[in-house]
C-alpha cells in the first residue's frame, strides 16, 4: 500500500461536473478542515464488475458484509436517499454526484462520534479515481486512489478546538486507506470464487433482488 497523506491533496475537482453542483462541492473542498488521500496497490478484476459495485453502493455493502470484509452499511430511505453507517462512528447521507470512466465523486453530510469528543458534524467530498490497464480475458489491472475533503462545522471546532481537527484527520486518513484496501479484497474474492460470493450475498435476507440478479448475470453464473 502506498499513500500520499503527507502532502495535502489538491482540492481541484473534475471540470466536467455541471457548474452549480461543482461550485457547491468546490466550496466544501476549498474550505476543508481535513483532507486525506490514499492510493492502493493495483489488482486484477473485471472492469464491468468493479464499476457495477461502484455504481450500486447499497448492493456493494451487501457483498462486503457477506464476505465479512467491512462493517459498512448503506441503505435507502423512503425518498430514495442513500445513507451510510461505517460501523466505526460515522453516520450520514450521501449522493454520487458525478460518474465517468475512471472517476466517481460523492458528496456527504453527517456526523462522527468518537466516544472522546462531542459529535463532530460536517460535510465531505470524496473523489474515487482509478486507472485500468487491460490484461486480457476481459480483465484489467485496476489502480485505485481515494481523496477526501471534510469541512467540519465551526461550532464544533470552537467547542473542541484543535483536538477535533486531529481526531477527524486521523479518521479521514484511516477511511481512505480502508476503502482502497476494500476495493482490492472484494475484487480478489470475486475473481477467486464468483459462485461462492454470489451465494453468500444471496443468503442475506434484505439483499435487493434486482441487483442480485444483475450481479449473477455479470458473473456469468447459471
Amino acid at each position: 500500500m502506498s499513500s500520499a497523506l503527507a502532502a495535502k491533496p489538491s482540492p481541484t475537482l473534475p471540470a466536467q461536473i455541471p457548474g452549480p453542483e461543482r461550485a457547491r462541492l468546490q466550496e466544501v473542498a476549498d474550505a476543508a478542515s481535513v483532507s486525506a488521500r490514499a492510493a492502493g496497490d493495483p489488482f486484477v478484476a473485471r472492469p464491468d464488475v468493479f464499476e457495477y459495485l461502484l455504481d450500486h453502493p447499497e448492493f456493494a455493502t451487501h457483498v462486503t458484509r457477506a464476505l465479512k470484509l467491512a462493517r459498512y452499511r448503506i441503505w435507502r430511505d423512503p425518498e430514495g436517499g442513500l445513507w451510510l453507517d461505517d460501523g466505526w462512528g460515522v453516520v450520514g447521507q450521501f449522493t454520487i454526484v458525478y460518474s465517468t470512466a475512471g472517476t466517481r465523486v460523492a458528496y456527504a453530510h453527517g456526523q462522527y462520534q468518537s466516544g472522546v469528543l462531542p459529535s463532530i458534524r460536517g460535510q465531505a467530498v470524496v473523489l474515487i479515481e482509478y486507472g485500468m490497464s487491460p490484461t486480457g480475458d476481459h480483465r484489467s489491472l485496476i489502480s485505485p486512489a481515494v481523496t477526501g475533503f471534510v469541512k467540519l462545522e465551526s461550532r464544533i471546532l470552537a467547542l473542541a478546538g484543535m483536538l477535533a481537527g486531529s481526531v477527524a484527520t486521523a479518521k479521514a486518513e484511516k477511511e481512505a486507506k480502508r476503502l482502497v484496501r476494500l476495493f482490492a479484497k472484494a475484487s480478489r474474492a470475486i475473481e477467486e470464487n464468483p459462485a461462492h460470493v454470489h451465494e453468500a450475498v444471496r443468503q442475506r435476507p434484505d439483499v435487493p433482488p434486482r441487483e442480485l440478479e444483475e450481479f449473477r448475470r455479470l458473473l456469468d453464473l447459471r
